[in-house]
């Protein structure tokens, strides 16, 4: 998915030679050799200072007339993506509408999507909902994790997460102007790790929550109350941490990874939560590598080792506190060795990721010991008695493919950073 920003809207609505030119200069280079599927034409147009969105109708028009004199119009669709703003109501989800004020961009742009067979693309973000308003929304429903259901009272409908209310929330919105044929595409969705002291629900284990549940929730193809077993294609939002964008703390990191390129918390793509433990204990045999503290190693350098791997490191670290099985032996070669370990596995294995400055050294030989289990490349470490769970789920079969996703996920990436895109990084599954 390549994008055309708000900056050139002007310049590719006022003449087809600008569209012509930026297609045969950024897109036809590298196509087919890589797999662009769609064009999005401005971004989020309707919530920009300088509102532009009687250019994108125009400048759409221009993108799609250049695809097809190269004849790459039904392999490339044209679209633009929307913040859900866009919407004048969305609860309950039959009531959706459009807000009036955007009539004179919207009607042209939907048949426009009708006409071509593109999706209308919308960024949702169920954190806000939950941010602004947490006596109305919870967090569990903001999550994926409600046990509970909402009614919609004009249709019995049940919902058991704000994701699905707020795409039933367009889909009616459509449907009450007479489109019921245009598909939806979530082109944003996430959730902050970290957030000022007011955002409180932006913690790294609820952004890996709703990610997780997410991947799962798409990839069962259950589809949503009012389009059941309808697929969704859905990017998440975003790859790496803006640490230079301006605003709330929150908005700086909502990334599956740091600048630096270390993970920020784990995530599984395959929506399977398959856990990769091996039964030997001997990693020589399988190749299996485990990272601990080095004998030579000074006390105070594996003191700060430990801070900055269960604090920057974002390791969890819960396992080697007062009374859980990782504490004893009460020393801190035994506790810098599981910290290490743990952010060896989670950001590699690598020779870097066990570097620690000298102080972690590399092993083949499983460090575990009674119920302190040492996570290896794959598994997910709860050091409980039971020390693993697994949560078991059905991949559709339409989406059964995890290198593409892997692959989607780093050129989409690459594409918006050549491109200059803008700061949306996604991936797409």
């Amino acid at each position: 998915m390549v994008a055309v920003p708000n900056s050139d809207l002007l310049a590719f609505s006022q003449f087809q030679s600008n569209a012509d030119s930026w297609l045969k200069n950024s897109i036809l280079p590298y196509y087919p050799a890589t797999k662009i599927t769609y064009i999005t034409v401005g971004l989020e147009v309707t919530e920009s200072p300088n509102n532009a969105s009687a250019l994108v109708v125009p400048a759409m028009h221009n993108v799609l007339t250049a695809l097809k004199k190269a004849g790459l119009h039904k392999r490339i669709k044209v679209s633009s993506t929307h913040s859900l703003g866009v919407l004048s109501r969305s609860f309950p989800p039959s009531a959706g509408a459009f807000n009036s004020s955007h009539a004179s961009f919207l009607k042209p742009m939907l048949e426009f999507l009708a006409e071509n067979q593109s999706p209308f693309m919308i960024d949702l973000y169920p954190y806000y909902a939950y941010r602004d308003s947490p006596q109305k929304v919870s967090l569990d429903y903001a999550m994926f994790e409600s046990s509970s259901e909402v009614i919609d009272p004009n249709t019995g409908l049940l919902y058991t997460n704000m994701f699905d209310a707020q795409i039933d929330a367009l889909y009616f919105a459509l449907m009450a102007l007479n489109f019921k044929t245009i598909k939806v595409m979530v082109t944003e969705t996430g959730w902050p790790s970290k957030g000022s002291p007011k955002e409180k629900g932006a913690t790294p284990d609820n952004a890996q929550t709703y990610n997780t549940n997410l991947i799962q929730h798409v990839l069962n193809d259950t589809g949503t109350p009012a389009k059941p077993g309808e697929e969704l294609d859905v990017y998440i939002f975003s790859l790496f941490n803006e640490n230079r964008k301006p605003g709330l703390e929150s908005e700086r990191n909502w990334g599956l990874f740091y600048p630096d390129k270390t993970s920020i918390y784990n995530l599984d793509f395959t929506g399977k939560g398959v856990l990769d433990m091996t039964n030997s204990t001997d990693g020589s045999k399988n190749g299996t590598t485990w990272c601990i503290a080095s004998s030579k190693a000074s006390e105070a350098d594996l003191q700060n080792a430990i801070d900055w791997a269960c604090g920057p490191g974002n390791v969890d670290c819960s396992a080697i506190q007062p009374s859980q099985p990782c504490f004893e032996p009460d020393n801190l070669a035994s506790h810098a060795s599981f910290a290490f370990n743990s952010y060896y596995q989670q950001n590699g294995p690598s020779d870097v990721a066990c570097s620690f400055g000298g102080k972690g050294v590399k092993v083949d030989k499983d460090p575990s010991y009674d119920n302190c289990i040492y996570l290896t490349a794959g598994g997910i470490n709860k050091t409980a008695s039971s020390n693993m769970t697994a949560t078991a789920n059905t991949s559709s079969s339409a989406h059964t493919d995890v290198c593409s996703w892997i692959c989607v996920f780093l050129l989409t990436t690459l594409i918006a950073v050549i491109l200059n895109t803008g700061n949306v990084f996604h991936v797409s599954f």
